[in-house]
């Protein structure tokens, strides 16, 4: 699964090539679960494939992205809720399994988006996939702790979308449990009280205070690269609201 595709199409290429072949990954937060992702998987001479994640509801009182989208990873989210946004050649993962498609590999997990498998919320996907070689983990509306055996499988994720707002979701406290498990490089919280966001939640900081890793400022967006990751441990990146 944590093949590169680019790498395992062409074996033999050595890390400083592959580098050089990869662009940089950008992302954008546009509030609640809500990123647009844009990343070169075949390489950095090639067009840009647009993810989205949950795109945001009616209601809200924040708008989606706007344009191009490729690839949309719904955690909770219905499909039928997303019409407006779909586009005929626009790709959709919502539901547990394996996946590939337009260079991107990715897994789904069954979770659930409260305490009593689903009984109270229903059921959420957890969702790790990977290009240019980083590996990420999108959690969802995740609502309980995970499983030693999910555990195991996000083992080696590079970056966590994790929700920190409570509400309908993980607390804070255990939102900062959960990156301690997983420990991945870059941690980026998401479902939090935003200007504009109609929905009761709490701020980021409480997240950041039980994790012991508050950012000076956000940033409008994260440009990053498979190198770029050295060294980094559970670094919390707050990203502003894209426009």
């Amino acid at each position: 699964m944590w093949k590169s595709c680019y790498t395992e199409a062409y074996p033999s290429l050595s890390k400083e090539i592959f580098e050089k072949c990869t662009g940089a990954m950008n992302i954008q937060y546009y509030g609640d679960f809500c990123f647009k992702i844009s990343t070169k998987p075949a390489g950095r001479a090639t067009e840009d494939i647009v993810i989205w994640t949950d795109p945001l509801q009616k209601g809200a009182g924040l708008r989606s992205p706007q344009g191009q989208v490729d690839l949309i990873f719904l955690s909770h989210s219905k499909r039928e809720e997303m019409k407006d946004v779909l586009k005929e050649e626009t790709v959709v993962f919502d539901a547990p399994g394996e996946y590939a498609a337009k260079g991107v590999a990715a897994l789904g997990f069954l979770t659930y988006r409260d305490t009593e498998e689903g009984k109270a919320r229903g059921q959420n996907t957890v969702f790790i996939f990977e290009s240019e070689g980083i590996h990420l983990c999108y959690l969802g509306a995740l609502g309980h702790d995970i499983t030693p055996e999910l555990l195991d499988k996000l083992s080696g994720v590079d970056i966590v979308f994790i929700p920190v707002g409570g509400g309908d979701t993980t607390s804070a406290k255990l939102a900062a449990e959960l990156v301690r498990k997983i420990e991945p490089s870059i941690v980026i919280p998401m479902h939090y009280k935003i200007p504009g966001l109609t929905l009761s939640l709490e701020t980021e900081k409480a997240f950041c205070d039980a994790l012991g890793n508050c950012p000076a400022q956000a940033l409008p967006k994260l440009n990053i690269k498979q190198k770029d990751l050295e060294g980094k441990k559970m670094e919390v990146v707050i990203l502003e609201r894209g426009v």
